[in-house]
């Protein structure tokens, strides 16, 4: 039988996506017997991320601060908004480097089936945003899931309405592949959305 505080461990890992009892288990295990210190870092870095982080009031990414770095950085072209689902997406557009523009994090996806509207994304601000006067052009870089392609079709719609001009990130092969090894969707899509 194990100890009552080693289970409320092994639950409160379990809250991460993607961890089950099983591997809550290992994770806890591996932390009171192997790395104590590591432990002690995890625990305190949780604690000092609850504590201080908030959401940038301008794009609503994880930020210290009233107004995040990227939306404060006067480099970047506040004429192009890239829309997306999570901050995890728009880390993963940052390290492309490639994108100069400011940003908008919706708080996921629509998904009618498990409940979440417009409201429950922040699409009202983000309509707000989007007619300042300063936004030219609304990127819409939400994940190619249903509920991504579901939401971008909606965002298109309400955004084209007001007069927004709106584009989707193309997709296609990735770089490296080989073509027998990618799926069909992915295909069908490069050999209509080719150039």
């Amino acid at each position: 039988m194990t100890d009552p505080v080693v289970n409320r461990l092994i639950e409160a890992l379990r809250v991460l996506p993607g961890i089950g009892q099983k591997s809550a288990q290992r994770m806890a295990f591996h932390l009171l017997q192997h790395d104590r210190n590591g432990a002690v870092r995890l625990a305190q870095s949780l604690l000092q991320a609850v504590d201080e982080i908030g959401h940038c009031e301008r794009c609503h990414t994880f930020s210290r601060d009233r107004i995040c770095a990227t939306c404060l950085d006067p480099t970047r072209d506040a004429r192009m908004l890239c829309v997306v689902e999570t901050p995890a997406d728009q880390a993963a557009l940052e390290r492309t480097g490639s994108y100069r523009g400011l940003y908008f994090v919706l708080a996921g996806a629509l998904s009618p089936l498990d409940g979440v509207g417009m409201h429950d994304i922040g699409v009202t601000r983000l309509l707000e945003r989007a007619n300042d006067g300063v936004v030219d052009e609304v990127v819409l870089a939400t994940n190619f899931t249903a509920e991504g392609e579901v939401t971008a079709h909606v965002l298109s719609e309400q955004l084209r309405q007001r007069g927004v001009r709106v584009t989707r990130l193309a997709r296609g092969v990735p770089v490296g592949s080989e073509l027998e090894y990618v799926d069909l969707g992915t295909i069908a899509h490069a050999l209509m959305d080719r150039r």
